[in-house]
């Protein structure tokens, strides 16, 4: 068995939790690679200044025979890991060192604890869909075309607003006046998304939101739409460019770019503990229903 270990800071109170995972597969004669970066900042730390580990850089060294690969951070560190995992299937085992740890679900003790039925496959393995983006001018410098939370278009350079132009499977839906516009996944409609009122869709529904950033009229809401569909936007600004996102990636594109998104032919799998259920991390990650009164 091969595991890949990602991660992006870390601090020495975590530093009992990875040597654990690091004897528990030495224990079993498991292969485990470290990406490169993360092997540089363990590496700072004395505790692992004698790291003799094969590393890794590039998602084409990732191939299908990796079995799981452990994130230690937030919900970033996952963001940032999928660049390497792509369309691989490699599950992801997120062990949450960082604050919220909405999709980071494991908690460092609780990760402990389960990390034979991690390693023995007998928890859940929750499938997410992605975004996945294609542009009118050809952008060689364009970084990877998919998001796992949330497309963003946004102003740049300016503040005045831009107006984009949305159509639905080639139907003209309508033009936003706004700040900028989000289509978000279920898995990102507890993030940007729900900042600018969008709803909250539970991961297992197959729906993309388009919601929009400070609209400048009173009738312009989020809107629910099947990821079946494909989305068309026209960007029209004041200034040459305007900015786009991808989860934590930024980037800007002239005006002249337009934009094609629809659902990316792959998932991403997310390993999650038997009790930790979707509405009980609501409930405890974004304080869902809490009031002083009850």
């Amino acid at each position: 068995m091969k595991i890949a270990v990602y991660g992006q800071k870390f601090v020495k109170k975590n530093i009992p939790y990875l040597n654990q995972l690091i004897g528990y597969v030495s224990n079993y004669s498991i292969e485990i690679y470290i990406e490169k970066s993360f092997f540089n900042v363990l590496s700072s730390f004395e505790e692992f200044r004698n790291l003799n580990f094969p590393v890794f850089s590039h998602y084409k060294e990732l191939t299908k025979d990796f079995s799981l690969m452990f994130t230690f951070g937030g919900d970033g560190t996952i963001l940032s890991a999928i660049t390497l995992i792509r369309d691989s299937g490699i599950p992801i085992v997120g062990v949450n060192t960082g604050n919220l740890g909405f999709l980071a679900t494991f908690n460092k003790d609780v990760f402990i604890k389960k990390i034979d039925q991690i390693f023995n496959r007998k928890l859940h393995l929750i499938p997410r869909s992605l975004l996945w983006l294609e542009t009118s001018i050809v952008n060689h410098d364009l970084f990877f075309n998919f998001a796992l939370n949330e497309i963003v278009i946004f102003r740049k350079e300016t503040v005045s607003m831009i107006t984009i132009d949305a159509y639905i499977d080639n139907e003209f839906l309508t033009s936003y006046w706004s700040d900028g516009l989000i289509i978000s996944t279920p898995t990102g409609s507890t993030g940007y998304s729900l900042s600018c009122g969008g709803p909250i869709i539970t991961p297992d529904n197959q729906n993309f939101v388009l919601t929009p950033i400070s609209p400048h009229n009173l009738f312009s809401r989020p809107l629910i739409i099947s990821d079946h569909q494909k989305v068309h936007l026209k960007i029209h600004s004041r200034v040459k460019s305007y900015s786009l996102s991808l989860d934590t990636r930024l980037t800007s594109l002239n005006k002249e770019n337009e934009l094609y998104i629809k659902k990316a032919p792959f998932y991403i799998y997310l390993i999650q503990e038997e009790k930790q259920t979707y509405y009980k991390t609501l409930r405890e990650k974004l304080l869902w229903g809490m009031d002083q009164r009850n």
